[in-house]
């Protein structure tokens, strides 16, 4: 805002010395229009061609005056310009800083290598639940992006020790590779892995040859977009109804149905219950579908003797609000 209203006052004051000096010719010289206007163009753009008519000591004076506020024009101008090449890149300096700032102060980040549509999406569902998310994206397009959906990010190459350093590689929690070739994430993958050993990798695969590479690598999980991309479309064609239900219960919605696993902490009222006994249908309205216990067993629809212990994790489905004040239940510490 600030920069159009410099240039609508540069064009204003350009306005108003051409019209000073077409007037000033018509009135002192009595030309006419077309020759005041022809003057005045040739006098303030300095080109130095001669007069079209012979001047009077008035007229002398007054093109003296013209040259004079042409020139102080013209250095307002160029002040203008520099200014403002001057303050963008200082507010850009300034907001790289403060940018590195809070990066430096995030916690247990997701760090997300790759900003394409993919990476794009998950960072999208990432920052429903969190804003600690940093991405490392080296294609300066992607950029603007970047700050336009208000996103801590890092330019460069994301397999970089330096810039893995810089997003905060040692305190974090999960790491994504998405980068745009297999190769770039298998090495993405030793990195990280050599880097924090303790860290959490999902990593993309193209081709289903490197899944294995990228599991010897490091990665925790291995995805391939082309595999979940053919089973949703499957799914859609031989089970439309259930598919329904799922995008349903997937939706990242405020409003609505919604699957979400809840944790147990061991100072939740409800650990060491039995569900017959928790009244969790009754106080909450969800549906319990599973228990993930602490040693990774999976419990599918638990019966009613199951107990709910600590370090459980309880995957239930309702709506937001009552999986919401459930969540505050099952986990107090962290409401």
């Amino acid at each position: 805002m600030k920069e159009l209203h410099q240039i609508a006052k540069a064009i204003t004051i350009a306005l108003v010395i051409f019209s000073i000096g077409v007037t000033g010719f018509m009135m002192l010289e009595g030309w006419s229009f077309s020759d005041s206007t022809y003057m005045t163009s040739i006098t303030l753009s300095t080109v130095g061609f001669m007069e079209i008519h012979e001047l009077s000591s008035a007229g002398r004076i007054f093109i003296q005056l013209l040259i004079f506020l042409g020139a102080g024009y013209y250095l307002y101008l160029a002040s203008v310009i520099i200014g403002s090449v001057v303050e963008g890149e200082m507010q850009s300096i300034l907001g790289r800083k403060r940018l590195d700032q809070r990066i430096k102060k995030l916690k247990n980040q997701y760090i997300g290598c790759g900003y394409g549509r993919i990476g794009r999406t998950l960072c999208s569902l990432l920052r429903e639940e969190t804003n600690e998310v940093v991405v490392i994206e080296k294609d300066p397009e992607l950029i603007d992006i970047l700050i336009k959906d208000k996103t801590h990010y890092l330019h460069g190459d994301a397999s970089d020790e330096d810039l893995l350093q810089k997003a905060g590689i040692g305190k974090a929690s999960f790491i994504v590779a998405a980068l745009a070739t297999d190769t770039a994430n298998v090495f993405l993958v030793l990195t990280a892995r050599q880097l924090n050993p303790d860290i959490f990798i999902m990593a993309r695969a193209s081709n289903p040859k490197v899944k294995d590479k990228l599991m010897v690598a490091g990665a925790n999980i291995v995805e391939s977009p082309y595999d979940v991309g053919a089973l949703s479309m499957g799914l859609r064609l031989l089970r439309p109804s259930v598919s329904s239900f799922l995008n349903i219960a997937l939706s990242r919605k405020k409003e609505g149905i919604q699957i979400e696993e809840l944790f147990v902490s061991k100072d939740s009222k409800y650990t060491n219950v039995m569900l017959k006994d928790s009244g969790i249908r009754q106080d909450f309205n969800l549906i319990i579908i599973s228990i993930k216990k602490a040693s990774g067993e999976m419990l599918f629809n638990p019966s009613f003797l199951t107990l709910i212990e600590s370090n459980d994790t309880v995957i239930a489905m309702g709506q937001t609000k009552d999986l919401e004040k459930f969540s505050k239940a099952l986990n107090p510490e962290a409401a």
